[in-house]
């Protein structure tokens, strides 16, 4: 059994030999990887569900590889990609990074350099799993606050006093104070600027209400 958070490579290219070639490089340092002919097939396929990064080929039959790219991108469907090509040229490269692709390598290329690479892709998708992570946690957190609590804490991260707060919400700076405690406490939030910085990735409307 492969564990959860192991890493995948997934080899999109329409050579067979290229995709052999590739996955025995990958499996000779100990990288689980998949592979496919095409991108329908990786559409198709069930991936595991922990850090991966995308081996695309340009030229793929049905669609190419930067047209894939931006499909993938529209989907919502996040993953670092290293481009191979045969027939690579400055204005593919240009247009493959600025669509947030990690590498262009043209064929043939060093096996270290796509090595080097793919662990590239890896560590970044690792860092964007586990920021996603911690959001969802956030979100949950932030789900379990009353009504009157949000408001109580948008009012706090927007740096106004339990008294202002108190006058701005028509109540008393005691029952202020109450609900303060309650956020700071379902929010797991140790210091103001904890709560302010948790607020930020909440992307929270600062300032009066």
């Amino acid at each position: 059994m492969t564990p959860a958070d192991a890493p995948t490579v997934f080899v999109i290219d329409d050579d067979a030999a290229v995709r052999a070639s590739i996955q025995g490089l990958l499996k000779s340092v100990g990288l689980r990887s998949e592979s496919f002919g095409t991108a329908q097939e990786f559409l198709r396929s069930k991936r595991p569900d922990g850090p991966s990064c995308l081996v695309l080929d340009v030229r793929l039959p049905g669609i190419n590889g930067l047209d894939f790219q931006r499909e993938l991108a529209e989907k919502g469907f996040r993953i670092p990609i290293i481009f191979i090509t045969g027939h690579g040229d400055i204005p593919m490269t240009v247009k493959a990074m600025k669509s947030g692709a990690m590498e262009f390598l043209t064929k043939p290329f060093r096996d270290q350099d796509l090595l080097d690479a793919i662990h590239q892709a890896l560590d970044r998708d690792r860092v964007t799993r586990q920021q996603q992570s911690e959001l969802a946690e956030l979100r949950k957190s932030y789900g379990a606050l009353t009504a009157r609590e949000r408001e109580v804490m948008v009012l706090v991260v927007s740096g106004m006093l339990n008294k202002q707060i108190a006058s701005e919400l028509g109540t008393s700076e005691i029952t202020v104070k109450i609900h303060r405690g309650h956020v700071m406490r379902k929010m797991q939030a140790e210091s103001l600027a904890e709560l302010v910085r948790m607020a930020a990735k909440l992307e929270l409307p600062l300032g009066k209400k």
